[in-house]
């Protein structure tokens, strides 16, 4: 059977289609899943969403064997924040720990609206920008990740919620699902991190 030349680069061309065409939609998927510009933001600067945290900045607990790290909290940024915002609230949860039952590493609010950063280390220790809430052990600051050795990395999904609240509107030493109850009828947007650790 002959074939021309034009019925050989159409075969080529069409081809040439069905490879691209994943490639293409996976881009076009990437694209969508980063959002508009303008949309509500967290992330920690020179660290991708899913990317790896380091020993520094896992937990110090002595009680904890797992506990390795220095507990550093991570450098946090956000922006396009919703024009009612008062205040902002934030926590970091694993769900993966206590396995399964989930741990709240860090429970924080009252975060001014003017306030669009924490610094690294800042949510360690006393801070003028935070309303101390309580994690799971109990603990007023940022507790860092204690995985158990051999573990594959764990997601570590820092959430932040813009409200309506006045910075001084909630009492401190709330746990997670006290401030979540809290605010019920008084967020905005919500934007979340997740960052992971293993060792």
């Amino acid at each position: 059977m002959k074939f021309s030349s034009l019925s050989i680069r159409t075969v080529v061309g069409v081809a040439s289609l069905v490879f691209l065409a994943p490639l293409l939609c996976s881009c076009m998927s990437m694209d969508s899943m980063q959002g508009p510009a303008t949309a509500f933001r967290l992330n920690s600067p020179g660290l991708p969403d899913n990317g790896m945290l380091s020993q520094k900045n896992a937990g110090n607990n002595k009680k904890n064997k797992f506990c390795t790290g220095e507990n550093v909290a991570p450098p946090l940024q956000w922006s396009n924040a919703p024009e009612k915002t008062r205040s902002f609230a934030i926590f970091m949860h694993d769900h993966a720990g206590r396995a399964g039952l989930g741990v709240s590493h860090w429970v924080a609010y009252g975060i001014s609206a003017n306030i669009t950063a924490l610094a690294e280390g800042e949510a360690s220790g006393p801070s003028n920008h935070i309303v101390r809430g309580k994690g799971t052990i109990g603990s007023e600051y940022y507790g860092g990740p204690c995985p158990p050795i051999g573990n594959a990395p764990q997601h570590y999904v820092f959430t932040l919620i813009a409200t309506d609240l006045e910075p001084d509107a909630l009492k401190p030493e709330l746990t997670e699902s006290e401030l979540l109850e809290s605010l019920k009828g008084h967020t905005l947007q919500a934007a979340s991190l997740a960052l992971r650790y293993a060792q």
